[in-house]
């Protein structure tokens, strides 16, 4: 099973395709990695079926020129995590979970804000029966 990234690539995948399981990478530019290598890794080869030799190749250029998994996470957190600070819209939005860019909340918005909440149609108490008072 080739490794890359810190991802294990699944085997009977073409390595076109098997590259996007990788955060960070998808059908473009899991192709303009495989052309940057001139060759040296044909997309329509099975992972199975690759070298040591060409997983280092890929390993190697993916280090060099793109940020995946772990990299670009980190750098998109400090990102929102800037925004927050200072306060900005698209801060606060993040913090409340609500969507950021101008959607509607009245109605949808569903998986931004998670499960309906229902206000003020909960459980009402009974009255408890009180037992008659011995004289």
């Amino acid at each position: 099973m080739a490794r890359v990234a810190g991802v294990d690539l699944p085997k009977g995948k073409r390595v076109d395709v098997a590259l996007r399981y990788l955060y960070g990478l998808g059908k473009t530019t899991a192709n303009q990695l495989l052309e940057k290598l001139n060759g040296a890794v044909d997309p329509a080869t099975r992972v199975k079926d690759l070298t040591e030799n060409q997983v280092g190749l890929i390993n190697n250029l993916l280090v060099k020129e793109y940020k995946v998994e772990g990299e670009l996470r980190r750098e998109i957190q400090s990102n929102v995590g800037r925004l927050q600070e200072i306060g900005s819209y698209r801060g606060q939005r993040h913090r409340r979970n609500l969507p950021l860019r101008g959607q509607r909340t009245r109605t949808n918005a569903r998986t931004r804000r998670g499960r309906r909440r229902t206000v003020g149609a909960g459980k009402a108490e009974k009255p408890q029966a009180k037992a008659p008072a011995k004289a």
